[in-house]
């Protein structure tokens, strides 16, 4: 289903449109899937670098497409800053942040990027990504060491970017990272065989590998070939000086957690307080590889006759489940479970054991009536982590 309308910001009425349809389908076949996306939801340019607003991101991780196909549209230096101006600093945060900037804030891939990350982390991985970030260990974390991220999802392009056309791979890199030619790193190199494959892998392995004595000479340099974002406003300040604490760090991630979790339940609940187990399944089947999801539906149909209704509170804790999904899969498999189907008890146990999470008795029951095809009351392991994998990674494994 659409999500619920969103008035487009007056400033963005005033930039430029830029007819670039064929350039988008021209460097298509240069781009990964993820960068793809990035391209096909992203709205703003700005020297020739592409940038979503906040509500372009919200889409990007709760729609399947753009509602409309995007054209970018051209910022002057003038209108960025006065979007710049209009961010509020970190303190003010909310789980209503990116609703309330709405059009009015630029998002760049790397920090596309890394707000994926924090959409699919449990609590416990907060400290973790703070500390990644934290190289200096004074349990604060400025504008220089956050650029780290900069330097290390350009390295991983570097190595991911598919062989062709120099120019075009040229083009690309400009749209997305805003420079014409890879960048001198400061991250240590290693073989090819040593690359991570996911973008937290590489963030978790490579901020403990960044010189950041390097970085700091080299900071200025960064600063001033970067255009500041609603990111780096928002946690640094207008004038970049100001610095993010850990307590600050963690409610923006939690914040955000929090505000996609809203805006996916509030597209569903027309305006109460619950959605129904049929609603439920829908969200959870969305963004897998399951091909035939009718044969799910009709299944948790007939298993579930009378509707109760799924909470919000329970819509968030399964959630918060699937992003502790790990370390709940070393439990299963601590239970000898791996290679059978569970039951009920056995399953809620064992994601209290894992994660902490108490899941209500209607939620896991709901649950197994949708992944229990032959209605055995068990819960076939293996197809139940694999779908949610591909669940909590939104489509992208």
């Amino acid at each position: 289903r659409a999500l619920l309308p969103i008035p487009v910001a007056a400033a963005a009425k005033e930039t430029v449109t830029v007819d670039n349809r064929s350039d988008l389908e021209d460097l298509h076949l240069y781009a990964t899937p993820r960068e793809q996306r990035f391209r096909r939801f992203a709205s703003l340019e700005f020297e020739g670098q592409l940038y979503m607003t906040p509500h372009d991101f919200i889409q990007a991780v709760t729609s399947d497409e753009p509602k409309h196909a995007k054209k970018w549209r051209s910022l002057s230096k003038q209108e960025l800053n006065q979007i710049l101006m209009e961010t509020p600093p970190v303190w003010k945060g909310s789980s209503k942040l990116f609703r309330n900037l709405n059009e009015k804030g630029v998002i760049s891939y790397t920090e596309y990027l890394f707000l994926l990350c924090i959409l699919t982390k449990p609590h416990a991985g907060f400290r973790i990504a703070f500390n990644m970030f934290d190289t200096d260990g004074n349990e604060m974390v400025d504008k220089k060491e956050f650029l780290v991220l900069q330097e290390i999802f350009r390295k991983k392009n570097e190595k991911r970017e598919k062989r062709g056309d120099e120019e075009k791979r040229a083009m690309l890199r400009l749209q997305l990272y805003g420079y014409h030619t890879p960048t001198n790193s400061v991250l240590k190199t290693e073989g090819e065989d040593l690359v991570p494959r996911s973008y937290w892998d590489t963030l978790r392995r490579s901020t403990s590998q960044a010189l950041f004595s390097d970085l700091a000479e080299r900071a200025d340099d960064i600063t001033s070939s970067l255009s500041d974002t609603t990111l780096l406003v928002h946690f640094f300040g207008k004038k970049g000086k100001a610095e993010l604490n850990f307590e600050d760090f963690y409610r923006f991630m939690d914040n955000l957690q929090t505000e996609v979790l809203e805006i996916e339940f509030l597209s569903y609940s027309n305006g109460m307080n619950t959605i129904s187990e049929e609603d439920f399944a829908h969200i959870l089947l969305r963004y897998t590889n399951v091909e035939n999801t009718s044969s799910y539906l009709e299944n948790m149909r007939g298993s579930i006759p009378e509707e109760k209704g799924i909470t919000f509170e329970e819509f968030r804790s399964f959630f918060q489940f699937l992003n502790n999904l790990e370390d709940f899969t070393i439990a299963m498999q601590m239970y000898n479970f791996a290679s059978r189907s569970i039951g009920q008890d056995e399953f809620k146990r064992a994601v209290y054991v894992a994660t902490g999470v108490k899941l209500s008795p209607h939620l896991v029951n709901t649950v197994f009536k949708i992944f229990d095809v032959d209605r055995d009351d068990q819960l076939s392991y293996k197809e139940f982590i694999g779908i949610m994998k591909d669940r909590l990674n939104r489509g992208f494994r």
